[in-house]
């Protein structure tokens, strides 16, 4: 079997997009997240060889405008496709009032995105955007912490996220069952 020179060097930005995907997902293993390496990396490889596919149609080469088309198809086509299965790692508990897996479902984003820049081969852009993701994922959670501590928050306790209406709802429910006819408190037991 005969490989040309561009097909090594798709197999090679496949490989690249495949590591920086799989090394990302090594931070989201170390933190027990429901992303890691493997599906990381299978994300990252995906968005570039979704994005080769559609960029080695050789009929476009000599049709500008439709590379464009194309171009802004595959990061529209990706990136809100990838938003879907983001969204499949965001719990809300509404009882408590919090969001969980958002930075998951960041990450699943910013990884498809360097699957599309791997796909276009700009390394600098690839290099600094895999360097910047683990650096926020690695430190800025201790600094997150670190802020709220100053600011007065305990370090246990979780930050109030969701719906404040929603929060307010059921603390006013959670007294409501506490207090019972005619102002008693506990009167159901």
């Amino acid at each position: 079997m005969y490989f040309t020179d561009a097909d090594i060097e798709a197999v090679l930005r496949l490989f690249a997009a495949a590591v920086i995907g799989m090394a990302i997902g090594i931070n989201r293993d170390l933190h027990g997240k429901p992303t890691g390496m493997r599906t990381l990396g299978l994300v990252c490889m995906g968005a570039t060889l979704v994005s080769l596919s559609a960029m080695r149609v050789t009929d476009l080469v000599q049709h500008p405008d439709a590379t464009s088309r194309v171009v802004q198809g595959i990061l529209q086509g990706v990136l809100t496709g990838i938003g879907f299965v983001g969204a499949g790692v965001v719990l809300r508990n509404p009882e408590e009032g919090k969001v969980h897996g958002l930075t998951t479902a960041a990450t699943v984003w910013v990884t498809a995105s360097l699957g599309i820049a791997c796909a276009i081969a700009d390394w600098h852009l690839i290099f600094l955007g895999a360097f910047m993701t683990l650096l926020l994922l690695s430190l800025v959670k201790p600094l997150e912490h670190l802020v709220e501590s100053l600011a007065g928050h305990k370090q246990d306790q979780k930050r109030p996220e969701g719906n404040t209406r929603e929060r307010e709802a059921l603390r006013e429910r959670g007294s409501a069952r506490e207090t019972g006819p005619g102002g008693d408190q506990n009167a159901d037991r």
